[in-house]
């Protein structure tokens, strides 16, 4: 066998059933009392309505554009003033109708830049569903990949890890890099072209981006609750394009836990604090191996 190889080995996994996010089926009860119903009904305060908010809500394209109209009906009127009134069309500085002709203009103009500005800039439409508001299927393919190398005790940990994360949170990719060294990838990963393989983790290029950098810095935990917004993504190729959100673990020292998730902002704060906590658990353990993995690499046993 040749010295510095790794040999990944797909895992058999059957996750748990995950809990409910969203327990709609969940009955819910309300009691009415037969005296409030005879009083009349309802007497509470009512929730008042804007219209003047309802209308520009309604019509919001006609609300965009109307600075357009009214920078050109109001250049058009400068303009035609100035040719009935009979001054010369060229502006003189000692003229107060040429000044305030000017300042009209640039009021004017003004006007018409500020609706193109609003025309250009429009709030992105949400889809919205029934568990969240940004929710969306990861794009990839299924992959559990883990480092051969690994004692079973390693593996069950890991797994557990896993397995807790997808059940009760909206993680649904999970990389765990060690020691400069790739153990795990689990979950949706991004999908290599048209072969339907899953794009493998490149340790030693993560290491030299700066997601990977800042994070070993820090030694905190780093959240990116819009991965889409982040310039960042693109060092970790190995996520589905359009994963929503990611939590950059640190495990001590010397590794990194990286989970993604389906939905933008999901991970709530207990979420991020119960991240932590596994992530110093797996950090307890893997201390305990560290030295062993490298060395069979080195010996390519």
């Amino acid at each position: 066998m040749e010295a510095g190889t790794i040999f990944y080995s797909a895992i058999p996994w059957k996750p748990k059933q995950p809990f409910p996010r969203n327990p709609s089926s969940f009955p819910r009860f309300i009691r009415a009392s037969a005296s409030s119903q005879s009083q009349g009904g309802y007497r509470g305060p009512k929730p008042s309505q804007d219209l003047v908010a309802d209308w520009v809500m309604n019509n919001d394209d006609a609300v965009r554009s109307l600075p357009i109209y009214v920078g050109g009906a109001s250049l058009l009127a400068v303009l035609f003033n100035r040719t009935v009134s009979g001054i010369a069309p060229v502006a003189d500085a000692s003229s107060s109708q040429s000044r305030a002709d000017l300042l009209a203009i640039s009021l004017a103009v003004t006007s018409i830049l500020t609706g193109l500005v609003w025309l250009s800039i429009r709030p992105k439409s949400i889809t919205v569903n029934s568990f969240s508001l940004f929710q969306v299927n990861p794009k990839g393919v299924e992959c559990q990949m883990i480092c051969s190398y690994l004692p079973d005790s390693v593996v069950s940990e890991l797994l557990w890890a896993w397995e807790s994360l997808s059940a009760v949170t909206c993680c649904r990719s999970l990389v765990v890099v060690y020691d400069g060294i790739y153990l795990l990838q689990i979950g949706m990963a991004a999908e290599s072209g048209n072969s339907g393989e899953a794009v493998i983790v490149d340790a030693s290029k993560l290491k030299q981006g700066s997601v990977y950098l800042g994070v070993m810095r820090s030694k905190a935990q780093r959240y990116l609750a819009n991965l889409l917004l982040y310039p960042g993504r693109s060092e970790l190729p190995f996520l589905p394009s359009n994963t929503q959100a990611v939590i950059l673990q640190p495990l001590g020292d010397k590794g990194i836990a990286i989970i993604g998730g389906d939905t933008i902002r999901g991970f709530t704060t207990s979420d991020q604090s119960w991240i932590a906590f596994i992530g110093e658990k797996l950090d307890a353990t893997l201390a305990k191996y560290s030295n062993i993995v490298p060395s069979m690499v080195q010996e390519g046993i």
